[in-house]
């Protein structure tokens, strides 16, 4: 079942849960326990955070006997990503780069930042390729 971009964006909406998402993203699947220890708050409140994530598709989950690790779904992350470049108005993201209007009109200290900050996510997306593929090793 595919939600609306606003269900997915309800689910981001409170500090908690982005918390568990950073610490999943950081540390790899987790017990509820462990998520509750490592973010200072009850068992059962992070069960009902990680309900309404998992209802979003933003996490997974899968008994392994007696534990049930939480990881994030990278393919959903994904799509959030999608959403917000649709609903971006800034001009310069979205497509990944300035309309030539914008870049035209830039002054150097616009485009030295951009391009640092596509320095950045170009470091990200190499440290990715080289994760996964060491996973498939």
């Amino acid at each position: 079942m595919k939600l609306m971009p606003f269900e997915v964006l309800k689910a981001l909406a409170v500090e908690t849960r982005v918390k568990i998402i950073d610490l999943l993203k950081s540390k790899g699947p987790l017990g509820a326990k462990n998520i509750a220890e490592l973010i200072s708050i009850t068992p059962a409140a992070v069960s009902q955070h990680l309900k309404i994530l998992r209802q979003a598709g933003l996490v997974r989950s899968e008994r392994k006997g007696y534990w049930i690790p939480y990881a994030i779904d990278e393919e959903a992350l994904e799509n959030c990503r999608q959403i917000l470049n649709d609903i971006c108005t800034c001009g310069c993201r979205g497509t990944g780069k300035f309309r030539e209007k914008e870049l035209n009109d830039s002054n150097l200290g616009s485009l030295k930042k951009y391009e640092k900050e596509l320095r950045n996510e170009l470091r990200i997306v190499r440290e990715r390729v080289k994760e996964i593929e060491s996973q498939k090793k």
